[in-house]
């Protein structure tokens, strides 16, 4: 099991997280898809957060990621999400006018800890869950 280092720790913190758009519309295919993809990667460089694996299907987004230990998985993703959400309704019409509440992603959000099962389970999940159809996350370019 490979540690990740800090100034002053050596930690082990990876998380399953899943996020679903709100009333889970089918809307993250072709430039939202690429666009999300892009504000999520560079929301993970600013906090130092490292991408081991994650799909985007066509309603919902798996990510399985390694969070420093300064960074509360809440804030991570309130990030993620209201970055996301604000530029994703700033630059495509129509989902400004589907989420016309300003709301693109559910309020909560699904994760867990890769403690009681291993990595490499988690992993082969987002294999299995990958298709030629979706876009999947790569580790941070």
């Amino acid at each position: 099991m490979p540690y990740s280092c800090g100034s002053h720790t050596a930690f082990h913190h990876h998380y399953h997280i899943v996020r679903t758009p709100k009333y889970r519309f089918k809307v993250l295919h072709g430039e939202v898809r690429l666009r999300v993809r892009e504000i999520i990667r560079q929301v993970c460089s600013e906090l130092g957060v490292k991408i081991i694996h994650g799909v985007l299907s066509r309603d919902h987004v798996h990510m399985f990621v390694e969070i420093p230990p300064h960074i509360a998985v809440s804030d991570f993703v309130r990030r993620a999400k209201g970055r996301s959400s604000r530029k994703i309704q700033q630059e495509f019409e129509h989902i400004r006018k589907r989420y016309w509440g300003q709301r693109f992603w559910q309020r909560g959000y699904f994760s867990t800890t890769s403690g009681n099962i291993t990595d490499d389970v988690i992993l082969n999940y987002l294999d299995k869950h990958t298709n030629p159809n979706k876009a999947g996350f790569s580790p941070n370019p």
